[in-house]
């Protein structure tokens, strides 16, 4: 039988209205500047789950940062050969933190596949609205790059601790609800969010 690939990107939509109802409840909406109110946010880490969600949010955002460095240059989205050693890169380290290294590295290549979606998007956004292209470019070697680099050491110490959560048959719905307050919080976008769907699928281990 071929397993669910939860959550989808409609599955963290429903997550973030729920996790937006939850946490606005009669204060209202947050104001520019403020920090989201998270009342209930105690169910999605009680499993530990948005420690991981979190993670992946932080690296889609980055995301933009990539494309405004690559935009308008020879610098293509897909480059196979940085991505194959990022891959090589985290399974000797998974390797080390006693996780499954393909396992691991099938989370981190739907992250760069999420990655290149909100790219992609972007790049089509910028070609059709010249005004809204970037008027900097981060660079790539040394502002964007050690930041990816941080997020990939966080994540995979968070894979090693929510690794049980992630093995139980309700790791779906448990990570849907973390990816929800993870969007809330980081407040992404529609294209952030299909991002963040992209990014989930091999988080939980009946998924693979």
């Amino acid at each position: 039988m071929r397993p669910r690939r939860l959550p989808s990107a409609l599955t963290v939509l429903g997550a973030v209205a729920t996790a937006t109802a939850l946490a606005l409840g009669p204060a209202g909406p947050a104001t520019a500047g403020t920090q989201r109110p998270a009342p209930a946010r105690q169910t999605a880490a009680a499993h530990g789950l948005t420690s991981v969600t979190d993670l992946l949010a932080q690296r889609l955002l980055l995301a933009d940062k990539v494309a405004a460095a690559k935009y308008g240059t020879d610098t293509p989205i897909d480059d196979p050969v940085r991505e194959a050693q990022i891959l090589t890169d985290v399974r000797v380290r998974a390797a080390a933190l006693g996780l499954r290294p393909d396992a691991v590295a099938a989370v981190f290549r739907d992250q760069i596949e999420a990655n290149k979606l909100v790219q992609r998007a972007l790049f089509a956004r910028w070609d059709a609205h010249p005004g809204e292209r970037p008027t900097e470019r981060p660079d790539l070697a040394k502002e964007v790059r050690p930041a990816l680099d941080r997020i990939t050491t966080g994540l995979l110490t968070a894979l090693r601790d929510t690794e049980r959560a992630r093995t139980v048959p309700s790791c779906g719905p448990r990570l849907a609800t973390a990816a929800g307050w993870s969007a809330y919080t980081h407040r992404l976008d529609a294209l952030h969010l299909e991002g963040l769907g992209r990014a989930l699928p091999s988080v939980c281990a009946g998924s693979r």
